[in-house]
């Protein structure tokens, strides 16, 4: 994505690093040439890898055929990178994490999932509002709630909006409709219909609540006036 790829290049440019941008026209994974070849090719000439992917055991074997870190730079199950600078957005505005209550209003999906498994460990609150069959992958759900209970915060799960809004010093949204799922958008368009978050979602949050949201973004998610309002912290 425009995001993830120009904030890691510039990011490792900076520090001293020599990034190097494969797209899927220069390596075919697992098509002409198999995944553990292609791991310790990778391996033996460079560093580390930042691999953005559809299924997350490609992941998961470039890790165990490869000799080198791997980043997970999105998959179908988690996008690590993004919520770690959506927390540090957070930490810069907040002044700390810990106590903080987050409300995810929206799909089920891969971003949600990292929230699930990190929001605990920080010490935050998470409400997570999805419409019925849009819900978050149940092992992650059962673990991250065995998680929350560990560490002592509270998270629950509602198909009401509002509800997981109430007190939330943090809205997050994203795409309803993923990269794989177009031909799903009437289905899907109707079924997040009143998922939109405006400043009516607002008002049941805390008074001191602010919007995040990972891009790209369309209007049925979030209206403009919450969007490009001073609680927006989407560009920061």
């Amino acid at each position: 994505s425009t995001r993830t790829r120009i904030s890691t290049e510039t990011g490792f440019a900076l520090l001293g690093g020599h990034p190097c941008f494969l797209t899927t026209q220069d390596i075919h994974l697992g098509v002409n040439e198999n995944r553990k070849d292609t791991a310790r090719v990778l391996s033996g000439m460079t560093d580390l890898i930042l691999a953005r992917v559809y299924k997350h055991s490609d992941l998961e074997q470039l890790a165990e055929d490869g000799s080198i870190p791997v980043i997970n730079g999105l998959s179908e199950l988690y996008h690590p990178v993004q919520i770690l600078a959506d927390y540090l957005t957070l930490q810069e505005h907040f002044g700390s994490l810990t106590g903080l209550t987050l409300s995810w209003i929206g799909d089920g999906n891969n971003v949600l999932h990292s929230f699930m498994l990190s929001a605990p460990k920080l010490g935050m609150h998470l409400h997570a509002a999805t419409p019925k069959g849009f819900e978050p992958d149940s092992n992650v759900t059962a673990y991250a709630k065995s998680l929350s209970e560990k560490c002592g915060t509270k998270m629950f799960f509602t198909n009401d909006p509002l509800e997981a809004a109430n007190g939330a010093n943090v809205l997050v949204t994203d795409t309803w409709i993923s990269m794989g799922q177009e031909e799903e958008k009437v289905e899907r368009l109707k079924a997040f219909h009143g998922y939109q978050i405006t400043m009516k979602t607002g008002q049941s949050a805390a008074p001191n609540w602010i919007f995040l949201h990972c891009l790209p973004r369309k209007p049925e998610e979030v209206d403009d006036e919450v969007f490009y309002s001073p609680r927006s912290l989407v560009f920061q």
